[in-house]
């Protein structure tokens, strides 16, 4: 593709994209298509000869665009958002184009220094202590993966590394911890027979008693615990856990503290809400997603860490190919994570803070909150529904109630009203169990999202049900 045909295309998707971005509600919010559809409407071989990219580009826009689920779409309230927007898309094109390969300093010095000012910028934006230095991961799951090893390292002296883990390792995080938890300790070899979900009190938040009944447990069978995982904002309620409690816990056995705070992160950006990082000072990592609730298109997870040389330690290695002469002088962010090669997710970080700032960021955070707390107050007031949890973001947790009905009956309810409201296409919601109660879950967080759009919402919900 020579200069000017690039320029052409390049133009053409600029222009696909504005209007996506004016027009993306006219889609339905979730793919009507049916498995087997895209695949069967591609070739079964790959072309020998190369095509052109009007072909290429309409095919895209035939078969491509109706398979996909729309998460920039006003009526997106499955699972958490995934946002971007235009500043952060245009970064990335940039990325893109420019194509670094930033695994070390030489690599692309202005990735890595861009990158240390972003994280020192996030973490006074959220409150984090000074004492926090910070990279970017491409997630959260990532991220308490890099935590897990951490702490295996540190448990047992920097050994595990080299001869493996010898003796059994116990980590703790509360019976709402993300599923990524039970993944990551398998990869990290602690094994899932060492994972212990602690209870949860009524408000689905981790019981401070109960973890250190489970610690002391475990020593006197001979056990040794080395890592807490807690949460601000858990997938299913948005729970937040006692974290200056459990904190007091960890300093108190010598363990390892990572805080999951994912999703409900970004609403330290508010004032009103830097108690969600009291006890902080405690923390020995702590990670949030940008691309969730921050408006860095995916991926752009934010991990924080209070001993460098533990993270480092972990991770390093000195192959002859990778050392230059300025490594004393540099961070090289390859020995901050799993990954060699790194992209320059720091561009899109830095755009979308200087073209919002941190004021816009903090006035989208306070609307989706004030909208959540309309929603709940429309639940309230029907009393065909019930809140199912407390609403402490922008997640409302929320069913259809019978008099009467057992939980089973209600699940079946409950699933078939969700079904008929996915169906319309005009928004799109999701379910999870609380404590085994089917539970229907209200996400609102999409930059685009207004008033009317949570209206309408909820319009379609009572319509739905009424219709049961």
């Amino acid at each position: 593709m020579d200069k000017e045909s690039f320029r052409r295309h390049g133009y053409q998707f600029i222009d696909w994209l504005a209007d996506y971005f004016e027009e993306v509600e006219k889609y339905p919010v979730r793919s009507t298509l049916k498995p087997g559809e895209v695949k069967d409407a591609l070739p079964g071989g790959p072309p020998l000869q190369g095509e052109s990219m009007d072909i290429i580009f309409d095919d895209f826009q035939k078969i491509i665009v109706p398979g996909i689920t729309h998460w920039q779409h006003p009526g997106w309230f499955a699972y958490f958002p995934a946002n971007n927007s235009p500043a952060s898309v245009l970064a990335e094109l940039l990325t893109a184009g420019i194509g670094a390969q930033c695994m070390i300093w030489q690599t692309s010095p202005a990735a890595t220094e861009l990158e240390e000012v972003v994280m020192r910028w996030l973490a006074q934006m959220i409150g984090l202590p000074e004492s926090m230095s910070g990279v970017i991961q491409d997630t959260a799951s990532t991220a308490t993966l890099c935590a897990l090893l951490t702490a295996r390292e540190k448990a047992t002296s920097y050994e595990a590394n080299r001869t493996g883990l010898r003796r059994p390792l116990c980590v703790y995080t509360s019976e709402e911890g993300h599923s990524s938890i039970d993944k990551d300790v398998k990869i990290a070899g602690y094994g899932t027979d060492y994972l212990r979900h602690i209870p949860t009190d009524r408000n689905f938040a981790m019981i401070p008693s109960e973890l250190e009944k489970a610690i002391e447990k475990d020593r006197a069978q001979g056990l040794e615990p080395a890592c807490v995982i807690g949460t601000i904002g858990t997938t299913s309620s948005t729970a937040v856990d006692p974290l200056s409690e459990i904190g007091s816990i960890c300093r108190r056995h010598g363990l390892f503290f990572h805080v999951d705070a994912a999703y409900g992160g970004t609403a330290a950006l508010l004032e009103e809400n830097k108690d969600l990082l009291a006890g902080a000072e405690d923390f020995d990592s702590f990670v949030f997603n940008p691309h969730k609730w921050m408006l860095t298109n995916f991926d752009c997870s934010a991990y924080f860490v209070k001993d460098e040389e533990a993270l480092t330690r972990t991770f390093e290695i000195h192959p002859e190919y990778l050392k230059t002469g300025l490594d004393a002088e540099v961070k090289n962010y390859r020995d901050w994570g799993i990954q060699l090669g790194r992209r320059f997710r720091a561009l899109k970080l830095w755009f979308v803070i200087r073209s919002y700032g941190v004021e816009g960021l903090r006035d989208l955070v306070r609307e989706h909150l004030r909208l959540a707390g309309l929603f709940k107050k429309l639940v309230d007031e029907d009393e065909r529904f019930e809140v199912m949890a407390p609403v402490r973001f922008s997640l409302v947790c929320f069913r259809y109630k019978k008099p009467g009905a057992s939980e089973q009956e209600l699940a079946r309810l409950n699933a078939a009203l969700l079904e008929k409201i996915n169906r319309s296409g005009r928004v799109f919601l999701t379910h999870t169990s609380l404590k085994g109660s089917y539970t229907i879950r209200m996400a609102i967080g999409q930059r685009t999202t207004t008033e009317k759009h949570v209206r309408q919402a909820w319009d379609l919900i009572s319509k739905s049900a009424a219709e049961l």
